[in-house]
């Protein structure tokens, strides 16, 4: 049974999803932490509803570095072995990323590598793209680069706006997180350089 943790920043509706998903028990994960780096997120009040250790660990007047070294020490302190980041609006330093390689998803709405960063939906209508999704991918050193687990379209219509696009999206992101969740806590996943593989 695999230990996560899920760093949020904003509302938690990714960690609401993942959170039903495990409670439902055909995933071996568990989540015992939820991180946030806003007092105000809505993902630690879902936390605390969930009776889930729930915790703010503010950034200011740290560097990321710094505050990434106190988060692992949180981490390992918690026995934690996957990280979900749902909607963490920072970027991870090496001193994560190395302590947990290949074991860190990111979720993200675009069907990567078009429109990384932030504003994806935006991005996705400016360039008039007909077809647009989600991705949920591994974490590197890059931000929005890792090798790509899965990914969920949405077509993008005329009357579009950035929000009923993001809601189209988001609908597609609690379907796709979890079932990625499933797979990397399955050891499921093979890569081959940048390619995903899935063990059936």
């Amino acid at each position: 049974m695999k230990r996560v943790a899920v760093l949020a920043s904003g509302r938690g509706t990714n960690l609401q999803a993942l959170i039903d998903a495990t409670r439902k028990g055909d995933i071996p994960a568990t989540i015992v932490l939820v991180v946030t780096d806003r007092e105000d997120a809505q993902a630690l009040k879902r936390g605390i509803q969930n009776f889930i250790k729930t915790l703010y660990l503010s950034p200011e007047g740290l560097s990321r570095e710094a505050y990434d070294s106190l988060l692992l020490e949180i981490l390992q302190a918690n026995q934690v072995d996957v990280l979900a980041l749902a909607g963490f609006m920072r970027i991870l330093s090496p001193v994560l990323i190395r302590a947990y390689p290949n074991k860190i998803l990111n979720i993200h709405p675009s069907l990567l590598p078009a429109f990384p960063g932030l504003h994806a939906q935006r991005q996705a209508l400016e360039y008039g793209v007909k077809v647009s999704g989600c991705t949920v991918h591994l974490v590197d050193e890059e931000v929005d680069h890792g090798p790509i687990i899965l990914q969920r379209t949405v077509p993008v219509f005329d009357t579009d706006t950035e929000e009923t696009l993001s809601a189209r999206i988001l609908e597609q992101e609690h379907l796709a997180y979890p079932e990625a969740l499933k797979l990397l806590a399955e050891d499921r996943l093979i890569l081959q350089g940048r390619r995903v593989l899935i063990r059936q």
